[in-house]
């Protein structure tokens, strides 16, 4: 069986279940093989009753005592039945289980292994998983994959046919076994079956470090790829003059930044210069990107070529457009909008003006990509939050013009070390100073036992007319028992603030369903998002003033201070909750950082340092990563090896390279 062949080719998926797998966007099973558990389960020892706390997963044994009762509910069935050890007694609760009833024998030793949470006033173990004491002993020796599931798809069933995969699959090795060797190296079969059925830790590593270290290797060749194509072209746009930036200037009721001057200087001379430009502006949350696009965007209209924007979400391109507007009109800049939630007639209209050059400057989101979104002289492209983009993406947005400058900007911090390999195909500007009027967002570490006065804090603040968001790491119970959800964690918040208009968020929402939700809270008809990472970028609301992350521990240190951006984006003071999920005194030293911090690069620095490569087992950064198992900050080491490996291939080697490249409507490569 081939990389490339369809699912459904697999023993025990029918047409429903590979629709199931479609929503996860597994269609081959290639794809099925690259859908990388997302975490890794450890069992730990029990603990005694007496000492859970709130928040944790735990293991308890001990007995079932007394009645077990089975009610009805509005989300279904609710099973519950009290369960001791020599140290006390808690209450355990399974939804929509009733098949559990006859499981709950008194008198016999089991363990519950499910999380703490609060019933009321007393604490209670939700969703416990059932086991022996004998089969618990095994479990401890290994560990177990967490994939993303979605419904009609379990854990079991995507293990049971990635085994299927493993055994049809002819997985063919592009790494020559000397040059495995050398770089000490696992072969790709071998990685595969250890990433998904792992024997231990340390040979997980070594999977993941073989697979890591290929997809690192396929971008930094398609990077070099791309540089090359650019390298000798001459500049087709040249701008040379600057009066519409300096009427910006002139306009602003501020000064800009030394950094913000710096970097539009820059560009200027990018522009002005004897190839097209491309560049990555890199700043903080903050920073002031925006304003130096503007300036970029004037000027290349002004040499009397057109220039897009392209955003990641519809409400940060409505939003920029307006602003665009705002400021670009009083020159006779014509602004335009194009998304996905356009009318056919309002898509028709906007191309056709755009075609035309009526539009000199686009705002829009993926769907700039589309084939039928024609430029009529095309001259610079910017792309905000450009690590969203992988290479592909980056060269099919160029394409709509002959070779325009291209600008990159990104608000992800990422150490200076990284960034040189990561975009070695691009120049560098750094907005490395904040605007002088700026409050500080104030940020505080706590545990679980602090959220009854957060919600009231959450409650005081939307009764001042204020908005908050509310971060989980989890979109469903489905998703595991390790930490908070965003479904369970809404109707609690409904419960402890019954007053809040109560807004949902995550991933696995359509483009519309995200986009009216965002478009909802934007306008002000929620006081609370419980949302996963999604915000991470994509939403500005300067009415929001509170951030509570749930579980922080589980992510990276520059992905919370992405997150703490969200809020401090208008005038009034604004705070940052981080809420601690375990008991780890590591864990509180790297949280701790975010309370002094305050510059995403220093922070990403020390993210570096503390974690470390190899800390393969927690929650991803991103869920919308280039990548789909590498990390750049977690597996620095392997990304320096892999640029160091693509640096030193023979053109030879670098050409046959080039050649394995066969990349799919996605941007992903296959072989």
């Amino acid at each position: 069986m081939k990389w490339s062949e369809p699912i459904t080719k697999l023993k025990g998926i029918g047409p429903k279940s590979a629709e199931a797998y479609h929503r996860l966007r597994i269609e081959t099973v290639g794809d099925l093989l690259s859908y990388f558990p997302k975490k890794y389960d450890t069992f730990e020892a029990e603990q005694p009753i007496e000492s859970l706390r709130e928040g944790r997963l735990v293991t308890v044994l001990g007995t079932f005592t007394g009645t077990p009762r089975l009610i009805s509910t509005a989300r279904g069935s609710l099973l519950t039945c009290s369960f001791r050890d020599a140290t006390g007694q808690i209450l355990v609760k399974w939804f929509n289980q009733p098949f559990l009833r006859k499981q709950l024998v008194q008198a016999k030793y089991v363990l519950l292994r499910g999380k703490v949470t609060r019933d009321r006033k007393s604490l209670c173990i939700l969703q416990p998983e059932i086991y022996t004491p004998e089969r618990y002993r095994e479990m401890m020796k290994t560990l177990r994959p967490v994939y993303g599931l979605t419904a009609g798809l379990s854990k079991s069933a995507i293990a049971k046919e990635v085994a299927e995969a493993l055994r049809e699959c002819e997985i063919t090795d592009p790494m020559p076994a000397a040059m495995r060797r050398e770089l000490g190296l696992w072969s790709l079969r071998d990685a595969y079956e250890e990433v998904h059925f792992p024997k231990s830790e340390e040979t997980t590593k070594d999977a993941i470090r073989r697979l890591a270290f290929d997809e690192f290797f396929d971008f930094l060749i398609g990077i070099r790829s791309l540089k090359e194509q650019t390298e000798t072209i001459p500049n087709r746009f040249p701008a040379t003059t600057t009066n519409n930036a300096r009427a910006i200037r002139d306009s602003l009721s501020y000064s800009l930044t030394g950094a913000q001057e710096r970097c539009f200087a820059e560009i200027a001379a990018d522009l002005a210069g004897n190839s097209p430009m491309q560049r990555l502006l890199q700043g903080d949350v903050g920073s002031g990107k925006t304003v130096v696009a503007e300036l970029a965007l004037a000027t290349i209209v002004e040499a009397g070529y057109q220039g897009c924007l392209m955003v990641p979400t519809e409400v940060l391109a409505k939003q920029h457009f307006a602003e665009l507007t705002r400021r670009l009109a009083p020159l006779g800049i014509t602004v335009g909008l194009l998304t996905g939630s356009m009318s056919a007639a309002e898509k028709r209209d906007a191309r056709e003006r755009l075609s035309l050059g009526m539009t000199q400057v686009l705002v829009g989101t993926h769907a700039l990509f589309q084939q039928s979104v024609e430029f009529k002289n095309l001259g610079l492209v910017i792309v905000d939050e450009q690590h969203r983009f992988g290479v592909e993406q980056r060269g099919r947005l160029t394409d709509k013009g002959m070779t325009p400058h291209v600008l990159l900007m990104s608000a992800t911090p990422i150490p200076r070390t990284l960034a040189m390999m990561l975009y070695a195909d691009l120049d560098l500007s750094l907005l490395d100073e904040m605007p002088g009027n700026r409050l500080r967002i104030r940020t505080a570490v706590v545990d679980a036992g602090y959220r009854p006065k957060a919600y009231k804090f959450l409650a005081d603040h939307i009764r001042a007319g204020e908005q908050c968001y509310v971060i989980c790491p989890l979109i469903e119970e489905s998703d595991g028992l390790e930490a908070n959800n965003v479904a369970d964690y809404a109707e609690v918040l409904k419960e402890e603030i019954p007053d809040a208009r109560i807004g949902i968020l995550h991933g696995r929402m359509s483009a519309s369903a995200k986009n009216e939700v965002m478009e909802a809270f934007a306008a002000g008809e929620y006081d609370i998002l419980v949302s996963t990472t999604v915000i991470e970028v994509g939403i500005d609301v300067a009415n929001a003033t509170v951030i509570m992350i749930e579980d922080a521990e589980r992510f990276g240190l520059a992905t919370l201070h992405q997150l703490r951006g969200r809020v401090g984006r208008g005038a009034k003071q604004s705070y940052c909750i981080l809420v601690q999920g375990s008991d780890s005194d590591e864990a509180k030293e790297r949280l701790t950082v975010l309370q002094t911090a305050t510059d995403g690069f220093a922070i990403a620095e020390k993210d570096l340092s503390m974690r470390g490569p190899g800390d393969f087992f927690g929650i991803r950064q991103s869920g919308e990563n280039v990548f789909k198992l590498a990390d750049p900050i977690r597996d620095a080491e392997v990304l320096a090896l892999a640029k160091k490996t693509v640096d030193g291939l023979t053109e030879e080697q670098y050409r046959k390279a080039v050649k394995l490249r066969v990349a799919d409507t996605e941007g992903n490569v296959v072989y």
